[in-house]
Parts: C-alpha cells; structure tokens; sequence
C-alpha cells in the first residue's frame, strides 16, 4: 500500500511559500536600503535654501523707480545666491496688490517683496481697502533712499524757499500744489511742508507723474512734489525750478540744490522715498540669515552702489535696523496723515 503523502506535500508546500515570502521581504529590504541614499540625496539638506529659483515681486509696472531697484537687487541677489531670480511686476492700488500677494506668499523665502515706503507703510494709514499690515512683513533691509523735491513752474515766480514761503503766505488759498496721487509719499510730502511752514495751499492729486509734469511745464500748476530722479531732467533743463530737497541735508547725488531743512521754516522737514528687500512674515532663521547675508554683501558692492546713485538713489548701510526704521517711518506718516486728515 502506498503511504498517504498529501500531508506531507500540504506541509512542503506551505514551507516552500513561507521561505519564498521570507527572501522576497530581505530583497526588498536591501533594495530600500541600497535606494536610500540615492533618495536621501535628492532632498534638499535643511538649511539647502535656495534650491529654485526667487520671485521678487514689484507692485508697480516695469520701467518705474521701485522695479529698478528691483531688478538691481534681483541680479546681485541671483549672482550671490546661486539661483535664478524672476521680477514679477504687479501693478495697481499704489503697489498694495503686489504687497498683498508677498504678505500671503509661503514664508519660504522664494516670494519676496522689493517694495518703497507708499505700499509697505503708508497705504495701511490712508485706506481701510488694505488688508495687510507692516507685521505681515519680515524686513530682510533697507536698499536705498530717495528724497523727494519740492518744484516751482515758471510761471510761479519764485526762484527759493524763502520766495516761496513769501509768496504764498501772502495768498493763503491762491496757489495748489500737485502730487502723483492721494496717499502717495509726494502727497504725505507736500502736507509736511504745509505743516512745517504754515501755509494754506490747495492739493492737487494726479493720476501718476507724467500728468503732473504736463501741468507744471504748462504753467497750469504753480508747485508740484517730485521723486528727484523724476524731477532731476526737468530742472536740469531749467523747465522748473527746483525749491529744495525734502531729506535733513541735502542729496550727495545733488549737493548744489539747497535741503528745504536750510531755511527757517522748514528746519523739521525730512521725508523720503525708502526701498525695502521684505519676506513674508515668520521667515525661518536660516532663509533670513542667507538673505540678509546676500543683501548686506549687495550694499557693499561698489558697482551697486554706481548704479543706485546713478538711479537717484543712495545705498542704505548694512547697519541700519530695518525694523526700528520702518517704524520710525510709519510714526512720522501717521502725524502727517492726521494733520491732512487723508483718508481713501
């Protein structure tokens, strides 16, 4: 008779499967073992930053002061980081749509912000449309400073602060002065001025500067408030005359035009145009540490600084508490915004 095998075979069989399931998991255990490395080595290290390229977002179109200081940190910021960095030009409402878009980005540091005084301090202060705040921001620094300058058409006929101060005194409510908008840096500049000297004139606000220059150039406005760079080619020409600059001492970048600051009146003027590298709030350590790194050495550049004095412009120090200025900045607009009582 022949022996009953079938339990013999079930057992083999059921062994054979288990030594089989076995050496498959220890395959594959050595195959995850000899591929993480590999994987390892395709994540980025902590503190990798950056592995992609940046975005620096400008809340105006292309071809305006701020995207130029953009684009100028954007190369230098690109050669020191070693990473491609895109300028997204956003315009519309002053710059605050560009600024918004930053203040909600990731805070990773690949959506940063190259933005000017107007959209990081003052928009919150003269319009309840904004919605974002300078604490959704992490300063990263200063860029540069700009002062603004007071102008005079010719047909004013005045050719100093003093004449000016004279002239109008004299006609509380008889002349207007022109800025680039209501809120601006120019208009906030304009109502210091009125503050500080006394004086009763009527604001005009123009959509941009192009119009305003019209008008000034056409003697249909007697003062109008200028970024100097934007000034500079018309009061070089002589097409109107330049009044005084609006910072403490008057521009390296024009040290024969008088600071308004010199004369009597206006000795507590001292507003400028202000450009700030800003990241979204609660930036990493390490991302502000490269940033502010790459930044610093940017300031130091002597070729940067060419450029931005070139551009009207003056090199912020390395040294300048970006935090402490920005809220000095926005103090001293609060007091003007009340005075004026400007509100959108």
């Amino acid at each position: 008779m022949r022996p009953n095998l079938a339990p013999f075979s079930s057992s083999r069989v059921a062994f054979a499967a288990r030594r089989h399931a076995l050496v498959a998991g220890a395959a594959a255990a050595l195959l995850l073992a000899a591929a993480a490395p590999a994987a390892l080595a395709q994540q980025p290290a902590a503190g990798a930053y950056p592995v992609k390229p940046i975005t620096i977002v400008v809340g105006y179109p292309a071809g305006g002061s701020t995207d130029l200081m953009g684009r100028l940190v954007g190369t230098e910021l690109a050669n020191r980081l070693g990473q491609p960095v895109v300028i997204e030009n956003i315009g519309g409402a002053g710059g605050a749509i560009g600024a918004q878009k930053v203040a909600s980005a990731p805070a990773d540091g690949y959506t940063l912000l190259v933005g000017a005084s107007n959209e990081i301090a003052i928009n919150k202060l003269v319009t309840k449309k904004v919605k974002y705040d300078v604490k959704d921001f992490t300063a990263i620094g200063l860029v540069g400073t700009q002062p603004m300058v007071l102008v005079a058409s010719p047909g004013a006929g005045v050719k100093n602060a003093a004449e000016f101060v004279q002239k109008v005194s004299a006609n509380p409510g008889k002349f207007s002065y022109g800025s680039s908008g209501v809120g601006t840096a120019l208009h906030l500049t304009g109502e210091m001025v009125k503050e500080q000297g006394k004086l009763f004139m009527t604001h005009i606000p123009y959509r941009g500067v192009a119009p305003l220059t019209n008008d000034l150039l056409g003697n249909n406005l007697e003062f109008g408030v200028f970024v100097l760079s934007s000034g500079l080619p018309h009061i070089k020409s002589g097409k109107v005359v330049a009044l005084g600059t609006t910072e403490a001492k008057r521009s390296a970048i024009t040290p024969d035009i008088p600071a308004l600051a010199e004369s009597p009146q206006f000795k507590n003027v001292d507003i400028n145009i202000w450009f700030a590298l800003m990241a979204p709030a609660k930036l990493p350590a390490p991302v502000y540490d490269k940033l502010k790194k790459a930044l610093n050495e940017t300031l130091q550049s002597p070729e940067f600084r060419k450029k931005m004095e070139a551009a009207g412009s003056v090199v912020s120090s390395p040294t300048v508490d970006a935090d402490k200025y920005i809220a000095a900045e926005v103090a001293k607009y609060q007091k003007i915004v009340q005075f004026a009582k400007i509100e959108e």
